[in-house]
């Protein structure tokens, strides 16, 4: 079985306040599921994407490196490629912020070639309520490192959750790595 990794400072509080920065430049629209299906029941956030290249370029690079050098220690994954933008997403506890267990793997043109989903804890542990990330490998549910910068990475078909919000609001980032499927 396959365990979740987590690299601690892959940002910095600078940093990740510059990328919280960067994305409210941009619109946020309501977060959808696959094919862009909208249902509050299930997940409920605001999310904004991040170009590879532009003002975002220095965090793709990163993310980059730090998949590098996770897949190589621990997973061992066939990786080709980042096929989709990464995707900031915030959860604010009044507007219910949540999104119910769910895997990233999925029949869109996208969802069906991810192998690996990496998350960044862009907000700062103390500032809200509420909002874990919590991941399910083995039928054991487990809350993932709040610590701010850290990245934490696993099989896109593990299960997850991010727990409702219950105060204040959370940043995070995920972006997905594809290859070939599983065998």
């Amino acid at each position: 079985m396959l365990t979740p990794f987590e690299v601690d400072d892959v940002f910095n509080l600078h940093e990740c306040g510059e990328i919280i920065r960067i994305v409210e430049q941009r619109l946020f629209a309501d977060a959808g599921l696959v094919r862009g299906e909208v249902n509050d029941n299930i997940r409920r956030a605001r999310i904004a994407w991040l170009d590879s290249d532009g003002d975002a370029a220095w965090v793709f690079g990163r993310l980059v490196d730090t998949v590098i050098a996770a897949n190589r220690s621990h997973f061992g994954f066939d990786l080709t490629e980042f096929a989709e933008k990464m995707q900031v997403a915030w959860y604010d506890a009044g507007g219910g912020g949540h999104f119910d267990w769910h895997v990233d793997i999925g029949d869109g043109q996208f969802a069906i070639r991810r192998k690996l989903t990496l998350v960044v804890q862009l907000s700062a542990d103390g500032s809200y309520s509420g909002g874990d990330l919590e991941l399910n490998a083995d039928g054991q549910p487990r809350t993932v490192s709040r610590r701010l910068g850290t990245a934490t990475l696993f099989p896109s078909f593990t299960p997850h959750r991010v727990t409702p919000m219950t105060q204040n609001s959370r940043y995070s980032m995920t972006a997905w790595v594809h290859g070939p499927a599983f065998r």
